[in-house]
Parts: C-alpha cells; sequence; structure tokens
C-alpha cells in the first residue's frame, strides 16, 4: 500500500487572527472581560491567519444549527470535489477511477452524506465503495489512511480516497463564553485535505504504508468532543488533551516500532497532526525529538490553523511536495482525538 498523492482546498475568505479576533469581539459583545480575554487566548494559538466558509461579516447571521448545517453541506462538497480533483489529476486519474471513498468531517452532518452528493458532482463511480466517518474529530484523517490501506489491501489494483473537511467557524456558539470556546474561536479554521491510497498492483511511487495501529484509551471520553444541542455543536475541549499526549504517546510509540524492529532514533521525520502549541510542544517534549522536528506541523498551523481532521493530511501534503524522505528511511504520521484515542502509521519512503 502507497501514498501515491494529496491536495488541498480553502475558502476564498482569508484573514489574518487580529482580524479575527477584533469581528468575534463584536460577534459576543462587550460583556464581562471578555474582550480582553479573547485576545489573549488567541494570541496563543500560534494562528497567523485562518481561511473562513463565509465573510466576517456574515456570521452574525446564523441563528439557527439549520442555517449553519446547510451552509456546512453547500461549502463541504465544493471544497471536497476540488480536494479530490486535485488530488488525483496529477496522477492521471479520473474520478470514475476511485475504488472507495472515505470521508470524514465533524462539523457538520448529512443524509445522504457528502460522499455520495460528490457521486454526482464530479462523477465518481455508481460503484464506489463509501464510507462516511463521523465522530472522530482530529484523529480521521489518519484513521482514514489507515482504513483506506485497509481496503487496498484487500484490493491491491485499486485506488481509495480519503477525504476530510472541516469548517470549524460555522460551529461557533453566540452564548457560550467558555475558555474552550474561546481557544477553539481562535485556533480552529476551515478547509479539506484528500490523499490517495493505492494498491500495490498499481505503478504508482509514494511512501508505503508498512502498519497502522489503532489506540483507545478508556473512560476518557470527555477530554474532547462535542456537547450537541438545538443550539448545534459546543466544543469540549479539556486541558488534559497534552496531558493525555505526554500520559500515552511513547509508550504507544515505541511499542509500535518495536513490533517492526525499530525504534524512534529510526524515523527519519514526523508527520504529526497540528493540534495546537500545547500539543505539538507536548509530542515533541514526550517523543525527545529534536529541534525542528515539528517544523511542518508548527508552519501549518500558523498558516491555516487547526482543520480537525484535514490538519494531518496537509502536514502529509505538505512532506510530499517539499519534505519527501530519502528512499528507505521512515517516517511516523500520527494524530490523536475524541475518545480519546490515537492512531499511528509507519511510512517507508521509496
Amino acid at each position: 500500500m502507497r501514498i501515491v498523492g494529496a491536495a488541498s482546498a480553502f475558502p476564498s475568505h482569508v484573514y489574518d487572527q487580529q482580524a479575527i479576533t477584533a469581528a468575534l469581539e463584536n460577534f459576543w459583545g462587550q460583556r464581562a472581560e471578555h474582550p480582553r480575554l479573547l485576545q489573549r487566548l488567541h494570541s496563543r494559538t500560534g494562528v497567523e491567519r485562518r481561511h473562513l466558509a463565509l465573510p466576517l461579516e456574515s456570521y452574525a447571521e446564523i441563528d439557527t444549527w439549520g442555517k449553519a448545517n446547510s451552509l456546512w453541506i453547500e461549502e463541504a462538497e465544493r471544497l471536497g470535489a476540488a480536494a479530490i480533483c486535485r488530488a488525483i489529476t496529477p496522477l492521471g486519474l479520473r474520478p470514475c477511477d476511485i475504488g472507495a471513498l472515505y470521508f470524514t468531517s465533524v462539523t457538520g452532518i448529512s443524509s445522504p452524506s457528502i460522499d455520495a452528493k460528490l457521486i454526482n458532482r464530479i462523477g465518481l463511480s455508481p460503484h464506489l465503495k463509501r464510507m462516511p466517518l463521523f465522530g472522530l474529530g482530529c484523529v480521521a484523517g489518519a484513521a482514514g489512511i489507515s482504513r483506506a490501506a485497509d481496503y487496498v489491501r484487500g484490493f491491491p489494483n485499486e485506488v481509495a480516497v480519503v477525504l476530510a473537511v472541516e469548517l470549524c467557524s460555522l460551529t461557533w456558539q453566540r452564548d457560550d463564553l467558555s475558555t474552550a470556546n474561546l481557544i477553539a474561536s481562535g485556533l480552529f479554521g476551515d478547509g479539506a485535505a484528500a490523499v490517495v491510497v493505492a494498491g500495490s498492483d498499481t505503478d504508482f511511487p509514494g511512501p508505503e504504508v508498512v502498519a497502522t495501529r489503532s489506540v483507545f484509551y478508556p473512560n476518557t471520553e470527555d477530554v474532547m468532543g462535542w456537547d450537541i444541542s438545538e443550539r448545534g455543536f459546543r466544543i469540549v475541549l479539556s486541558r488534559e488533551v497534552p496531558v493525555m499526549v505526554e500520559r500515552h504517546l511513547r509508550a504507544d510509540v515505541d511499542a509500535f516500532l518495536g513490533e517492526h524492529g525499530l525504534s524512534r532514533s529510526d524515523v527519519a521525520s514526523w508527520i504529526i497532526h497540528t493540534g495546537g502549541p500545547n500539543v505539538l510542544q507536548a509530542v515533541a517534549r514526550t517523543l525527545e525529538l529534536p529541534e525542528g522536528a515539528l517544523d511542518a506541523s508548527w508552519e501549518c498551523l500558523r498558516k491555516v490553523g487547526n482543520l480537525s481532521s484535514a490538519s494531518v493530511l496537509l502536514v502529509l501534503q505538505d512532506f510530499l511536495c517539499r519534505r519527501r524522505g530519502a528512499p528507505g528511511t521512515f517516517s511516523l504520521l500520527a494524530a490523536m482525538g475524541p475518545g480519546f484515542c490515537s492512531e499511528l502509521v509507519l511510512l517507508r519512503w521509496r
């Protein structure tokens, strides 16, 4: 199994962090010490700019979850189509050549799901195997790669696509002044990413998926996720997230690599989800990574924010385009998310 292509797509509305912070001050109003707190929290996210699904002035008009979700469907379909086509076109593939599509998002819902709508929009095969995923959050991009690799292991002459679309701005909650929501409003952005995974009987070049590992941590479901009500998605974002990274990630990585006769020193590069400054610092600390090892993740965070499930796919795209490993070297792709859980993907460059 090989990862043979990746591409992204973003809304046309892009703003620097200061402009978004100022707009959200107006969005929430001058309540208590809220504006000063918002500015302080946003300045610590490591984000310089973000793409948004709508112009900033339009968010005040969204007064129901139904309106927000309708906007999500429209934009998710548009961005998803663009990301897939950009990923497969350089490979000489047509949409109808895709054997399986793993679509993930945690910022909106649709039935039929977005992958079904894309069959009509871009001409995917009517025999496409569709696997819409919901609820995995930030870990879903990595998990999608793992499941796509499972698929092409069974169908080695086919290609599968992982598509992640997240429109986090459409989940902003007017009545939620919690610290978690204020942080989220400064951290998460909007965009889509697609990754192409090919079976061993195809001729496409790319890093080999050597192995994958899913890990679930029991009784941690309140660490992050959503509380869902008639108002939509309300963020659950605990201070325990970086603690979970430090508590579990090193042992999980060491055990996973050890099963393949490897150690952390054998990993030439690290393709890590852009969870935020505290998460990236915790990853570097617990894995004892050298200076600069997570530069691609930090750069992605700075340029577009945390895109939940799409973020690790964007970091992977950066590696495929600008940071390819030498033949025979290893990379580890990793993300963590609601559950709480982690997903590890061991790659070998060819």
